[in-house]
């Protein structure tokens, strides 16, 4: 994840340790009791993680806690994201006079069923998926991609976002693909004008186009997108 974003955004990805990682008291108040294990595990490593990336920004330790809608609540001057998939994660956090936001995303590279695919991707993006004659799970990479874009259009609008909300222009590197790295490249994102549109009466100046950069190594995809504050 390092590689796919500027020094301005601080990185850090979970070691072993950080999934059994010790919450604050304000950040454990925003786990349900219920929760399985395994939303524990992903809760803590996430929030151990967010605390380092603040460190990295040379803040002291402050409660990452949880808004309604389980996004992650950052400090005042900060914007950031978290990510997990099973057994990764990750958290970005950088300062928001550098930074106007931030998105990251982790998946499993594997290939998404026929429906999953209809669900996260446009037809135009299926065509262009159709037309590549390598092994990569491209639909994979476009899903990681649009919830890297949510994750950069929700902090600033507070609005959803869909899958077929923003359309994806996916562009690999020439070479990747030879060695331990499977894929690796750009996306841009286009938001659609109705979103556009509607976000305008909300917030000044909503992204339309939304540019980042992904790698497929090691059974994982991974994207990451910023956009530089105005």
């Amino acid at each position: 994840m390092r590689d796919l974003l500027p020094d301005a955004v601080a990185v850090a990805v979970a070691g072993p340790a950080d999934w059994t990682g010790t919450l604050l008291p304000e950040e454990a108040a925003c786990l349900s009791p219920r929760a399985v294990e395994s939303r524990r595990r992903d809760y803590a490593a996430g929030r151990t993680c967010a605390r380092r990336a603040l460190a990295a920004l040379g803040l002291a330790p402050i409660p990452v806690t949880s808004a309604p809608d389980r996004s992650p609540v950052w400090p005042s001057g900060v914007v950031g994201a978290i990510t997990h998939t099973n057994g990764y994660c990750a958290a970005v956090a950088a300062r928001s006079d550098e930074i106007r936001s931030v998105g990251i995303d982790a998946e499993q590279h594997q290939v998404l069923d026929p429906g999953v695919r209809r669900m996260v991707c446009l037809p135009e993006e299926l065509d262009w998926w159709a037309a590549q004659d390598d092994d990569i799970s491209w639909p994979a990479v476009i899903f990681s991609a649009k919830e890297t874009v949510y994750k950069i259009w929700h902090p600033i609008v507070r609005a959803w976002l869909g899958f077929h909300d923003a359309r994806l222009e996916i562009h690999p590197d020439a070479g990747a693909g030879s060695g331990p790295v499977d894929a690796a490249g750009t996306f841009v994102a286009h938001i659609v004008q109705a979103k556009v549109d509607e976000a305008a009466g909300q917030v000044t100046d909503p992204p339309t186009v939304i540019s980042g950069r992904f790698l497929v190594a090691n059974g994982l995809v991974r994207t990451a997108a910023y956009l530089p504050a105005r």
